[in-house]
């Protein structure tokens, strides 16, 4: 088994661009250019935020991190449906984004239950306020080596960080960290899935 070393997967920076002044419409009218290729495009009130690249290390992260996303719900019998990165639009609320990763608990809906976003670089729009807007109720973030969540509370409409994610109180997010280091994946995956079922 071989572990990556994350001081030596250092991300090459992020192609990024945020336009200020652009109508819904503008944005809609991009967004339709570019389906299902780049550019990554967020939208937050009037901003739009385009992502031209990402780094082979962001999305190797964001895949592993998935798989065992996918391994945990297999283990545990629970229904778990992916969106992958689509993007979800509320006009109402002037909000659009793609997530690396997202899922729905049981049945599809209109916007992911949960969002995964893989923060490698600082700097772009503010990515709660673009969810919550949205009404993802968790977002979960991959920064600085750890997994941290953010649990949308219904009472105030806002966020609050937490340890454990509340749609999936069982998954314990330091034994997942402990695989996404692998350089095989398939491995890693299958090491998870023995260390869950013991």
């Amino acid at each position: 088994m071989l572990i990556l070393d994350p001081k030596t997967l250092q991300p090459t920076n992020e192609q990024r661009i945020i336009l200020d002044g652009i109508t819904w419409q503008q944005y809609i009218n991009l967004a339709d250019m570019f389906v299902d290729t780049f550019p990554r495009l967020t939208y937050l009130e009037g901003k739009l935020e385009i992502i031209m690249t990402t780094s082979p290390e962001h999305e190797r992260l964001k895949k592993i991190i998935a798989r065992l996303i996918e391994a945990y719900a297999e283990e545990k019998d629970i229904e778990l449906n992916g969106y992958g990165n689509a993007t979800f639009r509320r006009e109402a609320a002037a909000r659009g984004a793609e997530p690396d990763e997202c899922y729905c608990l049981g049945e599809l809906g209109e916007v992911p239950d949960i969002a995964l976003e893989i923060a490698l670089t600082s700097g772009g729009l503010d990515k709660l306020e673009v969810y919550q807007g949205l009404g993802v109720r968790e977002v979960w973030f991959w920064q600085n080596n750890q997994l941290s969540f953010q649990i949308l509370q219904t009472e105030t409409g806002t966020y609050r960080q937490s340890d454990r994610s509340v749609i999936l109180p069982d998954l314990d997010p330091i034994l997942l960290t402990c695989y996404i280091g692998y350089s095989n994946q398939t491995q890693a995956v299958k090491a998870y899935r023995q260390a869950l079922q013991n």
